[in-house]
């Protein structure tokens, strides 16, 4: 054996543990006995040209028209040749589309239908980038159960999601449907959303299949360009870009999805490597595989194959189970397999993993057991749902600056001007990816803060004063002049929820249109102003970063944004958000994440010649982890129990904080390592471990948190994972940047 199939062998064999720490369930899919015989003698039964119906995904024409499908699919379902359907959504519309399929085909296969059902389904929760400032796994666990039962109760059984795709460009449009720059915190929230969506069986009728998606590294395109090719060494995508998949199938993830991108040469869609060695062998997933819109049809224009026909043949070779709306299966795979291209083996293995889901979800005893209109009309946008929702909003805020104690406003303030064109806008409060949610049933900004006008005795002034692009500023002089008459001004500014998204990249990352020329203009009044900033990705801000008296991050917070952001702007919630990634103070910082690595020559502000620019600090304007809180906290200096540790005995390293301000409050307490010599040269600080501690005016807490060796595993300069003998370094505290350290020794 040769040492690279040695090392090959090596990292398979570890990978089966490697984030034992974040998951307690296995990938190991319960397998039934009864079912497999039962599948095998439906497969004996079966055509080829059925067996590649079960492997072909069509969508209707829904997005368009409404509930159509598109024509010639329903003859599709009749004769077998199509096993599922996405954009296929309501009671109505996928009772209608399983009746063909149960009652009109000749083997009565049932069909799954799916849909992108990214953060939620009719009552929408924050963008996924949102709900990651939360830093709260059981809030997102919660968020994903509560759209895995209205999309059931809406006769689905699939979504695309959890994206769980590492990014560290906000220039990529789909930073937003993520869990930001962190693989730890990546990590813990993919299983907390298959958790969420799966929950521990499908016997009941309010869970859904979850999809990981997209494998593999398909959130680090050059340039942040949408479906562009991926360059990364080995070590930074086994390191940083696949540890989040392998959590979401430790969960228990059913379905993973190829990416559009190429890594190493190949296409994802294409990848031996990827979809074989790595996702099947080294991580052990059982569940089938689904291809991206048409990504095996990609591969032509990739250039990796001459045609459609061996795209096809490539793509099932290599793992893809089912070919998304391409047709390519349905078009060439039955001469692929009577020319031995591929073999009726790998067709049934393929087929055997889609009828598995197809029982294990009940559809086989019951095809219309998600088709119950009024379980439908109860359960959407259901009260409780919305009170899920506001909490999840809430907790997703961050609270980026807060000058002279700006935020909350005080009894004093009784004039407010309201300005800003996403102050009364409803439209974009949903954000991208949002399900089948509708702006109307969205509270906005002012409908949330005049909710509280009685009760603070508070008049609200709303003016628009521009749009989110565009050159018009004929609103600037009825903003300006409802600001000077005001005690305080809130202006709601940032992107339009087309500007972040799939295929929604950008080179400029500043605000839109005459935004920030508004804000310039509110502040030159002399009035207090807070910024509540609307976006789906880091914003290079820094006139606002540094001269608005406050500022909350609120993302797009779905159907309760306004009453959640106005919570929050009167007190009655304390913010506890983090940033689950790093704002930059310029677009020329990008890429920019905090666990970097040092340099020969690290900064040094004292010598021409070490790692900086000439004309930005290197610091970010908001390092990941950062978040303010209308209190304030205190914290000790860190201890650990012992200076000397060995190889799998626990080391506890402990901080005390003291919430040291007049108001309750949490705060996320952050641990970081970092590893100061390594066979290979090590990040200056990762991510291990945080806690959510809620103290109360003068409480103290002291907050433990317990480290192995395990935790401090890595791959080494000959590719083994291995944790080194060695000094750590760790330091806690609120954010990445600012933190306090403790060393001990790791020994064999």
């Amino acid at each position: 054996m040769t040492l690279q199939f040695q090392t090959i062998a090596l990292i398979a064999m570890l990978w089966a543990t490697t984030f034992s720490n974040h998951n307690s369930a296995t990938n190991k899919l319960p397998i039934d006995p009864v079912v497999e015989q039962k599948i095998t003698e439906l497969l004996s039964k079966m055509t080829l040209e059925e067996k590649i119906g079960q492997m072909t995904l069509y969508t209707t024409d829904w997005g368009s028209t409404g509930p159509t499908i598109r024509p010639g699919y329903s003859e599709d379902i009749r004769k077998g040749r199509c096993g599922a359907l996405f954009n296929a959504q309501t009671v109505a519309f996928t009772r209608e589309l399983q009746r063909i399929a149960v009652e009109e085909s000749r083997l009565k296969i049932p069909l799954l239908f799916g849909f992108d059902v990214i953060h939620g389904y009719k009552t929408i929760f924050p963008i996924p980038l949102g709900e990651a400032a939360s830093w709260d796994m059981a809030a997102i666990e919660k968020a994903a159960e509560v759209a895995a039962a209205e999309a059931a109760a809406a006769g689905l059984h699939w979504t695309f999601a959890p994206m769980v795709d590492i990014s560290r460009d906000p220039r990529w449009g789909r930073v937003l449907e993520g869990a930001g720059e962190d693989t730890k915190l990546g990590c813990d929230i993919a299983a907390a959303r298959v958790r969420g969506f799966q929950g521990k069986n499908f016997k009941g009728t309010d869970r859904v299949m979850a999809c990981v998606k997209h494998f593999a590294a398909y959130g680090a395109p050059t340039a942040g360009r949408d479906y562009n090719t991926v360059e990364l060494s080995e070590r930074s995508l086994r390191e940083w870009y696949l540890p989040p998949y392998k959590a979401a199938i430790d969960a228990g993830a059913r379905t993973a999805m190829s990416a559009f991108n190429e890594y190493d040469g190949t296409p994802a869609h294409g990848s031996e490597f990827l979809l074989s060695q790595v996702l099947r062998k080294e991580m052990g997933f059982e569940g089938f595989v689904v291809t991206d819109y048409t990504g095996i049809n990609e591969m032509v224009e990739h250039g990796n194959v001459a045609n459609e026909k061996e795209a096809g043949e490539l793509a099932v070779n290599v793992g893809n189970d089912m070919d998304m709306q391409g047709a390519v299966y349905q078009t060439y795979l039955k001469q692929s397999v009577e020319e031995g291209k591929v073999s009726v083996k790998t067709i049934d293995q393929a087929v055997r993993r889609i009828l598995r889901m197809k029982f294990e979800l009940g559809l086989f005893d019951d095809p219309y057991k998600f088709c119950d209109a009024e379980r439908e009309k109860r359960t959407l946008l259901a009260p409780a749902h919305l009170e899920v929702a506001l909490d999840v909003a809430r907790k997703s805020i961050v609270l980026l600056r807060n000058q002279n104690q700006t935020l909350p406003l005080s009894a004093t303030t009784k004039n407010i001007a309201l300005i800003g064109p996403l102050a009364n806008d409803r439209g974009n409060l949903i954000g991208a990816w949002s399900g089948s949610g509708e702006a109307k049933d969205c509270v906005t900004l002012l409908e949330g803060m005049k909710a509280y006008t009685d009760r603070y005795k508070t008049s609200i002034v709303y003016e628009k004063g521009c749009e989110v692009s565009g050159t018009d500023k004929t609103g600037f002089a009825a903003a300006v002049a409802a600001a000077q008459k005001a005690d305080l001004v809130v202006v709601a500014i940032g992107e339009d929820r087309d500007m972040s998204g799939e295929a929604s990249c950008r080179t400029d990352i500043t605000l839109p249109g005459m935004q920030e020329d508004l804000v310039r203009a509110l502040i030159e009044t002399g009035k207090p102003v807070v910024v509540v900033l609307m976006n789906g990705r880091p914003l290079a801000i820094p006139y606002v970063a540094e001269n608005a008296q406050a500022i909350l991050e609120t993302w797009w917070l779905g159907t309760q944004a306004g009453n959640a952001i106005a919570d929050v702007v009167f007190g009655t919630y304390n913010p506890s958000g983090k940033l689950p990634v790093t704002f930059p103070r310029s677009i020329g910082q990008v890429p920019i994440y905090y666990n970097t690595k040092n340099t020969g020559r690290p900064f040094d502000p004292n010598s021409k010649w070490t790692s900086k620019y000439i004309d930005s600090p290197n610091t970010p304007q908001f390092p990941f982890g950062f978040g303010l809180s209308y209190t304030t906290f205190a914290y000790g200096k860190p201890t650990v129990n012992q200076t000397l540790f060995k190889f799998g005995q626990p080391l506890q390293v402990s901080v005390t904080v003291e919430n040291t301000g007049k108001l309750e409050g949490v705060e996320v307490v952050q641990l970081y390592v970092r590893d100061l010599v390594g066979s290979v040269t090590r990040p200056v600080k990762e991510l291990k471990g945080y806690k959510k501690v809620n103290l109360k005016p003068g409480e103290k807490q002291n907050v433990v948190f317990t480290i192995t060796s395990d935790d401090l595993r890595f791959f080494t300069h000959n590719m083994t994972f291995k944790a080194e003998p060695g000094d750590f370094e760790f330091m806690l505290g609120t954010s990445s940047a600012e933190t306090q350290s403790v060393k001990a020794t790791l020994e064999r």
